[in-house]
This record gives C-alpha cells, sequence and structure tokens, in this order.
C-alpha cells in the first residue's frame, strides 16, 4: 500500500521524461507513489489523456514505450512505485488515432468492432437504424456539402471524406457509384491496357459483392472484412502502376465532389454519404438524436461496453502486462458510474491483476459519494480518490453555526431565494431537456416497449413516460443505483422509493400510477425480469452524468452562497462540521476502507485547496463579509453595463466574483502597500474563470448558445474593477480585508495538511500543491509547475526538517521565522517535508493504525480537532485549530489566544515527554481536573498553529539536531 502519493498530469509539454526528472523531488518530499494521469495513447494534442484512442500503446506525445521505460527506471532508483488513471469506460474517438471507431464508421453493425461501443443501432428515427450519428458539422449537412465542404480523397487505394483535415471512411460496398463515373471513356485513355481495365472491373464488382455493413453475423463479418481488404491492396497497386487508372480515379473523384454554386452537381456524393454507415449532421444534433452513450455530453468521447469480455480483455492487454511486470503497483480507475456493472468490473480487474496468486493491486474507484452514501460493499477496491473526505475536512473550517446568516446576506444581495434542492432539481432538468435529451429518448423508447408489453401498463403513452423519468432523474439523491441481473440491495431500493416520492411531491399534476408502473420495472418482483433489469442498468448509465452535468457543472454555478461548499460530491446547503461529526466519519471510514486517498485538491476540484480554506474562512466574520461586499458593490457600480436591459454581470455572478477574488487574491503582508491595479496576469485568470463559470450556471450565456454581449460585459467588469477607474479606489477598500482573510485562510491551510497527512488514509498531494494552491477550476488548476524552484526550497528546508523531527532546540526559531514569512509558501512546504517524513518513517503506524478521537477544551467559539495514531506502543498525536478567528482575527492562532485550552490525551501517555516534529519543542503532560492526562494549547501552538507530536524518550537523545531521531512509543 502507499504510504502517500503525488499527482502529475501528463500531456507533449510535460512527458513521462519531465516526470522522471522530478523522482528525486518526489522521494524527498516523502510520498511513496508517482501518480499520473492516463499515459496511453490519447487524441492528439490532448491536455489530459481522458480521450484514450488506444489503451495498449504508451501515448506517443508524452515519449511513448521508451519514454516510459526510463519514467520507471527512475522511479525504482528513488524507492517510488506508479500508480496509473485508467478510463475503461470510454474512449476518443478521432479517426486518425482510434483504429476501432474507424472500423465502426467504415463497416457499421458488421464491423469487428462494433461490440466495442455502446451504440444503439435501433433507435426510433428511421434514418438512423444500423447508422451511428455523426455530429461533426459546424452547419447544417446540406449547406456544408454544397458549399464543397465535403469532399473525397483517393488514397491508399481507398476512398475517404475529408472534412476540414479530418478523414473519413467511406462504406467500401459503395464505392463503385463513383469509381464508374466516366468508366466508359477508361479504354479509350491512352496507357489504359485492357489487362489494368478488367483488373479494375473485377475490383469493383468484389466491392459490389461484399457483405452489406447492415449484417452482422460472425461469417459475414469476417467476409466484409476479407473482401475490404483485399480490393484495398488490389486498388492500391493498380493506381500505382497504372497511371491511366489513377488518371480515371482521379477525374471520377473530382466529378463526385461537386462543384460549388451548382446543387445538382453533389448528387452522387449525397447518394453516396447517404449509404454510409454513419450519418453526418451539424454538432447541434447531438442533443436530441445522437445514439452512441458519451462521456457526460461530449460527443467525441463514445461509451465502451467493458461489460463484454472480449472488450474487456482487449482494452486492459497492454495493463495487464504493465502490472505483471511490477512496473504499475496501483490503477485509478476514472468514472466507474459509468460502467454498466462496477462491482463485475473491478472483480474482473482482480483476475486481471492475479487474483490472489500477486501481491495485491492498488485500486482506486474515482467513485463521488453522496452525503451519506456509503460504496458498494462488492465492490472489490482499496476505496475511493477522497472527494468524500475533501468534503468533510473543508467542512470543518465552515462556522455552520453562521450558515443561516450567510443565506441571508446572499439572498439579500442576488436577490435569489431558491433551496439548494430547487436548484439542482432545475439545473438536471435543464441538462436532460438540452445536452443529454437524445440518451432520455433512447430510456423514453425503451420504456415504452416495456410499458407495450404489459397489459396492465400499456395504456401510458411516450410523452407520460418520457414525464416521469425525467421527474425521477431530477429527483435522484445520489449518482446512481448498482441494480444488477444478480438483483439490487437495501440501499438502492431506499434509493429509488427517495427518489420517486420526491418525484410524485414535485410533479403533482403527472398521473400517480406511472410512478407505480416505474418502480415495478425498477424493482421487479419475482423470478426473470431480465428486459426490466437491463432497462434499470442502462438507467443507471444515465443518473450519474446528469448529476454531474446538473450538479457539478451547473448548479455550483448558480448557487453561490459560500464557494468552499460548492466541491465535487458536496452539498452546499450542509454548512459545517462539528469535530464530532468529522470524527464520526472518518472513523466509518477507516473501518470500511482504510486505505482509501484522502485528496484535498484534484486536477478535477472547482476551487485550489488553499483558495477553498480561504473562502471558508469568511463563514466565520459573516458580518465582515456583508460589510464588506456592501462596500464594494458600490465602488463596482460604474464598471457594470446594460445588456438587453439587464445589469452584467448580475448581482449573482458578480458575488461569486468577490468570493474567488478573495479567495486567490497573491498572498502579501498586512502592512505592505495597497496597490492601484491587480496584477495583469491575475486579471486574466479571473476573467477566463468568469467566463467559464457564467457559461457553466447557462443562465445569461453558455457554451452551445454563448451570450457574446454579456460575456464582453463580464470581461469588461472584472478588468474595470481591477486595473480600470474604479479600480484604486476598490483596492483601497478590497486588499485589507483580502490580507486579513489570506492569514486566515493560510492557518486553515496548514490545519488542513496536517489533518490530510495524519487521518487514516493515503494523503494525495496534487502537482504543485505543496506551496500555495490558489487556484481556480480547470484549466487555472492545470498550470505548468516549477518544480525546480520546489526542489531547491525543499533542498533549503531539509536541515530545518530534521533538527525539528530530532528535538533540538535551535528549530522552533527556524519555524517560526517560515511563519512570519508565510506568504511565500516555504511554511507549507516545510510543513510537508515533515509530516511526510514522520509518516514514510512509520508507515504501518499511519496506514495501520488505530484512530483515536481526543477531546478538545477549548474556549467558547473556538474549534479544533485532535487525534491520535496508535499501534502497539507507539502513539502519534495530530492537532489542527480549525475555527479560530474569536480568539486570533490573524487565524495564526498564538499560544497566547488557546491559554484556557486543553487536550485529553491516551491514559498511556501519562506522564510522558512529547515531541513536535514540527518545531522540535518538547511538552511534558499535565492532568486535568480528573487526573487524566493532557497537554495544553498555549504551549504546543505557541510556535506553530499545528502540532504533530511523538512521545521522547531520554535514552535516545543524541543531543546532536538533525541524527538518530527518536523513536515513538
Amino acid at each position: 500500500m502507499p504510504h502517500g502519493t503525488y499527482r502529475l498530469q501528463l500531456h507533449k509539454r510535460f512527458t513521462l521524461d519531465d516526470a522522471a526528472g522530478i523522482a528525486p523531488y518526489l522521494a524527498a518530499l516523502g510520498v511513496s507513489d508517482c501518480y499520473t494521469s492516463p499515459i496511453f495513447r490519447a487524441t492528439e494534442g490532448s491536455t489530459h489523456g481522458y480521450d484514450v484512442c488506444d489503451h495498449n500503446e504508451i501515448g506517443p506525445e508524452l515519449g511513448g514505450a521508451g519514454a516510459y521505460a526510463r519514467f520507471v527506471a527512475a522511479l525504482r532508483a528513488h524507492a517510488l512505485a506508479h500508480l496509473v488513471d485508467f478510463v475503461p469506460n470510454h474512449m476518443g474517438i478521432s479517426t486518425a488515432s482510434n483504429p476501432w471507431w474507424r472500423d465502426v464508421l467504415e463497416n457499421g453493425p458488421c464491423s469487428v468492432s462494433a461490440r466495442f461501443f455502446d451504440i444503439d443501432w435501433e433507435p426510433a428515427e428511421a434514418p438512423l437504424r444500423n447508422k451511428v450519428l455523426l455530429p461533426i458539422l459546424g452547419d447544417q449537412y446540406g449547406l456544408t456539402l454544397e458549399r464543397g465542404e465535403l469532399h473525397l480523397v483517393f488514397d491508399g487505394g481507398q476512398l475517404e471524406l475529408d472534412y476540414g483535415g479530418q478523414r473519413l471512411p467511406i462504406n467500401p460496398r459503395q464505392t463503385p457509384m463513383v469509381y464508374r463515373l466516366g468508366l466508359d471513356g477508361l479504354r479509350e485513355r491512352p496507357g489504359a491496357s485492357d489487362e489494368d481495365v478488367v483488373e479494375f472491373e473485377q475490383i469493383l464488382a468484389l466491392l459490389q459483392d461484399m457483405p452489406p455493413y447492415t449484417v452482422s453475423t460472425p461469417e459475414a463479418i469476417e467476409q466484409r472484412q476479407r473482401a475490404k481488404d483485399t480490393a484495398r491492396q488490389r486498388l492500391g497497386a493498380l493506381a500505382a502502376r497504372s497511371a491511366a487508372i489513377r488518371a480515371h480515379i482521379d477525374a471520377a473523384v473530382a466529378r463526385a465532389n461537386g462543384t460549388p454554386g451548382d446543387p445538382r452537381s453533389f448528387d452522387v456524393l449525397h447518394e453516396l454519404l447517404e449509404a454510409l454507415p454513419y450519418r453526418l449532421a451539424s454538432w447541434r444534433t447531438a442533443a436530441d438524436e445522437i445514439n452512441y452513450r458519451r462521456f457526460f455530453d461530449i460527443n467525441t468521447l463514445a461509451g465502451v461496453r467493458v461489460e463484454d469480455p472480449v472488450v474487456f480483455d482487449a482494452i486492459h492487454a497492454l495493463l495487464k502486462a504493465l502490472i505483471a511486470d511490477g512496473l504499475v503497483s496501483g490503477v485509478r480507475i476514472d468514472h466507474p458510474d459509468g460502467l454498466f456493472d462496477p462491482a463485475t468490473y473491478f472483480a474482473d480487474l482482480r483476475q486481471l491483476a492475479g487474483g490472489d496468486d500477486r501481491a495485491p493491486l492498488y485500486v482506486l474507484a474515482e467513485k463521488i459519494l453522496s452525503a451519506g452514501e456509503p460504496l458498494p460493499d462488492d465492490w472489490q477496491v482499496d476505496g475511493t480518490t477522497g472527494y468524500d473526505v475533501l468534503n468533510d475536512i473543508a467542512n470543518l473550517f465552515v462556522d455552520g453555526r453562521h450558515s443561516r446568516r450567510l443565506r441571508t446576506i446572499y439572498q439579500r444581495f442576488t436577490g435569489r431565494s431558491d433551496s439548494w434542492r430547487v436548484v439542482c432539481q432545475r439545473s438536471k432538468r435543464l441538462i436532460m431537456d438540452t445536452a443529454m435529451a437524445s440518451e432520455l429518448s433512447v430510456l423514453a423508447d425503451a420504456l415504452e416497449r416495456l410499458s407495450n408489453a404489459s397489459r396492465q401498463w400499456r395504456d401510458f403513452t411516450r410523452h407520460s413516460l418520457r414525464d416521469a423519468l425525467v421527474a425521477l432523474v431530477a429527483c435522484f439523491p445520489v449518482y446512481r443505483t448498482y441494480i444488477t441481473m444478480r438483483g439490487w440491495s437495501e440501499r438502492d431500493e431506499a434509493v429509488i422509493d427517495e427518489a420517486l416520492a420526491c418525484a410524485r411531491r414535485s410533479n403533482p399534476a403527472v398521473e400517480s400510477t406511472v410512478f407505480d408502473f416505474l418502480r415495478g420495472v425498477l424493482l421487479p418482483g419475482g423470478e426473470g425480469h431480465e428486459a426490466q433489469r437491463h432497462f434499470a442498468m442502462k438507467l443507471q448509465q444515465y443518473t450519474a452524468p446528469v448529476q454531474a452535468k446538473g450538479v457539478e457543472d451547473t448548479a455550483f454555478y448558480r448557487y453561490n452562497m459560500l464557494l468552499a461548499l460548492n466541491e465535487v460530491g458536496g452539498d452546499p446547503s450542509s454548512a459545517g462540521r462539528t469535530p464530532a461529526q468529522f470524527h464520526a466519519a472518518i472513523q466509518a471510514r477507516a473501518a470500511a476502507r482504510p486505505y482509501a486517498m484522502t485528496a484535498t485538491a484534484t486536477h478535477d476540484t472547482k476551487l485550489g485547496e488553499d483558495t477553498r480554506a480561504r473562502i471558508a474562512a469568511i463563514s466565520e466574520r459573516p458580518e465582515d463579509w456583508h460589510r464588506a461586499v456592501g462596500r464594494w458593490a458600490r465602488l463596482a457600480r460604474g464598471a457594470r453595463s446594460a445588456v438587453y436591459g439587464d445589469r452584467a454581470p448580475d448581482r449573482n455572478d458578480e458575488y461569486r466574483f468577490y468570493q474567488v477574488l478573495a479567495g486567490v487574491w497573491p498572498p502579501e503582508p498586512l502592512e505592505a502597500p495597497v496597490p492601484e491595479r491587480a496584477p495583469a496576469d491575475l486579471v486574466e485568470r479571473l476573467q477566463q474563470y468568469m467566463d467559464k463559470a457564467t457559461r457553466e450556471a447557462k443562465l445569461h450565456t453558455s457554451w452551445i448558445n454563448p451570450n457574446k454581449a454579456y460575456d464582453a460585459a463580464t470581461r469588461r467588469f472584472v478588468e474595470d474593477v481591477l486595473t480600470g477607474e474604479p479600480a484604486p479606489a476598490f483596492l483601497a477598500q478590497f486588499v485589507p480585508f483580502a490580507r486579513r482573510l489570506a492569514r486566515a485562510g493560510a492557518a486553515n491551510s496548514l490545519s488542513q495538511l496536517v489533518i490530510k497527512v495524519a487521518a487514516p488514509g493515503v494523503p494525495d498531494f496534487y502537482q504543485g500543491t505543496e506551496l500555495w494552491d490558489l487556484t481556480l477550476v480547470d484549466p487555472d488548476n492545470r498550470r505548468p509547475v516549477d518544480f525546480e524552484a520546489r526542489a531547491r526550497l525543499a533542498r533549503e528546508l531539509a536541515p530545518l526538517v530534521q533538527a525539528a523531527r530530532a528535538g533540538s532546540a535551535d528549530a522552533a526559531a527556524g519555524v517560526a521565522a517560515l511563519l512570519a514569512g508565510w506568504p511565500d509558501g516555504r511554511i507549507k512546504l516545510f510543513t510537508t517535508l515533515a509530516a511526510l517524513g514522520l509518516r514514510r518513517e512509520h508507515r504501518a503506524l499511519f496506514l495501520d493504525g488505530q484512530y483515536v478521537p481526543l477531546d478538545v477544551r477549548a474556549p467558547k467559539g473556538a474549534a479544533a480537532i485532535a487525534f491520535a495514531r496508535v499501534l502497539d506502543s507507539a502513539t502519534v498525536i495530530a492537532i489542527a485549530p480549525t475555527l479560530t478567528r474569536d480568539l486570533c482575527d490573524d487565524g495564526f492562532a498564538a499560544g497566547e489566544c488557546w491559554k484556557d485550552a486543553e487536550i485529553a490525551l491516551p491514559p498511556a501517555l501519562h506522564g510522558s515527554t512529547l515531541i513536535n516534529v514540527l518545531t522540535g519543542e518538547r511538552h511534558a503532560t499535565d492532568c486535568d481536573d480528573d487526573g487524566m492526562p493532557c497537554v495544553r494549547l498555549a504551549g504546543v501552538l505557541r510556535t506553530l498553529p499545528v502540532a504533530l507530536l511523538i512521545t521522547y524518550h531520554p535514552e535516545s537523545d543524541p543531543g546532536v539536531a538533525g541524527t538518530n531521531p527518536p523513536d515513538l512509543g
């Protein structure tokens, strides 16, 4: 099991060789595993790797197999392992990179690869039967055709269709309609021999006689494959040796391509395109008619039928070899909720890795758990990637006592009073009506067939069934259920009943019996019912992306009360966690999945971990925030514009802007001069962020239908407020508040870091976050990372880390100096190095040790988390203040702020001396009023606002800082 992981985003500007180059730094940092984004061949130019086109080739843009070998060698040289991201749910469908998809487009159901993709070959729309809708055109099909933007190319013995540089295959059985144009004059061409003409005609006959693409028997697939390959080779060879034949083909192709301005000249090309196994269409048709399952609503990512054993074996061949060779020690499975049967998939993955015959494979599921939702018991995984614990940790720094006041401030500023539940339902309905309407239509068709098959329920119309599905999915409280052909769990039944009850309440105009029918389909009684269960399993593949698109990518940008709560898997209507709630959640997680990942930032989080920690601090002083936002809005009034009679940005978007501006304002000392203009790069980042946020909200503008006037007004608002005429007055009011908030946020961040490293699970560090992570949503959080600077700082801090670990009396002064200079981020890197170093040295304690909540007795209004990790005689105590601004306005919680606070310790520590490995300071345990051992926070937190305490043994004290640090226990 890893004891710590470090996540890297690979792409052509940061390759496997680049990753190999930072292996020494990762080892020095203290992690055990380098955790990478997908390494397999992706669409050319991919910036993330999730559009995998070939699972069985290391990405050429990442350096290929040679670079991977060098990468693994570098990791091994520094005792590091490789945890890889794997994408089994979908593939990128670039015809230049994905041979399976190209095969489908060329041969339809009669292709070898047809079984690989989740395609509905029998949709309700007759024109699409046995075809794939290909919504890639920038305009209507007919207009695109008659402008000459679609044209044939003869290359390598076959015809291809070129559209804007993208090459698409042509159904070979229909190509003779082009090759025969002007065929009567072929024999008169100079150099055309009878032998060549006969060969040409025989090839055309071979093409015409191959099985049609609509026949999908194994015999037809084999015969068609053989015939087209033979014809392609023969025609390529013939065209290469006979100039006359090549000239004829070129002339025929030119004639078929038509002449712009002469619509009739495109008749042959149109007839040919209509005979393809795919139907070209405008990209706008995808929402209503697309008939292949996509990843969310992304047309270029097609769902894969990994539940088919042949498909599973095919896409996992290289991964299996990497695991068998010991090159990959762990796998993160991307979006398992998109899979038809996740439990079976994970069981198959374990078998692929050797079952019980090999060392265990570390397997993580990128599963988003909603509040209180457990990970399915039958998933053979070590845990999730950590969004659940991310939200538990983030909520520790949100003062739930002020949640009602925060909501009131938000509602008064924006004029929006809709509850979070209503916002979610409306957002999900919007997605079902637009981006994912086609998938809904497929489900409604299937449900209608089930209805028609029952004499009891056959009178339901397709429209009423569709409405019932929309109502149910809009009310779904989780991403999906996990019904299989084997049955369902009590949890599945409870989720469906909760969603149906909500749907009935929310849709009183819908006939109630349709929900009875829907429940009977999803949870049928008795034996059999294969069709009903198949429908339920397909519905599950729909509810998850609707939840993701409706909540994560829409509602989170509409409901802006406190953005620290708007995180993947989060619930903005539930503000704050008490220490007791946090302890209960962590204990349950440790009991169920002790090796699950603990993350505080990922490539998909909505805010950087330190941005989130800053914004959370707003909750501790809502009145200060209320007054500040009011002042800022008045000063920024002149920067707003009128767009079609409405203000731009609207009050809701403006409220979001102030939060993110406070969250990412550069860290700087309180006493530094206030600038009259914001940094140019910050302005650009915020403009890009607001572009994304307003389009994701889909209220005034969107990606599909941009409102250019609103977009421009919002960008202009950001620029004017930060650099224009209002800027000096605005910044004079804003910057002092932002600086105070930043100090409180920095204290929160250090606490967050200590909790992540010391709590049960495997802590993960997203690239670059060992210094302050003041980033926003992607692409902002995927900017280049300066690893050289981080490595240099780590080397400089190493002696201080060792001194603190050894209990040197000189260490505290050095740590205090780092804290005084907190804006440069070194204090966070130092804490990371010290905490991970302790974890690496005592791996078993942190992986398998008991989690013991400790009672914190603090003044009213303040809160801190404290817990012990105990294994045999070894003990580590973590202390992390969470709500501190009632004690210390600057957030650093100096020792005097905690003069009346104490933490009760395990009885075994009675009379012990403790060393804070973050400062080197030694602390004698005291006794509380009940005679139980305790430690006073005024002493423990006098230098640094967090602590990691271990027991000190005088007999092991070397008397020299940095050598032979004392052991635990």
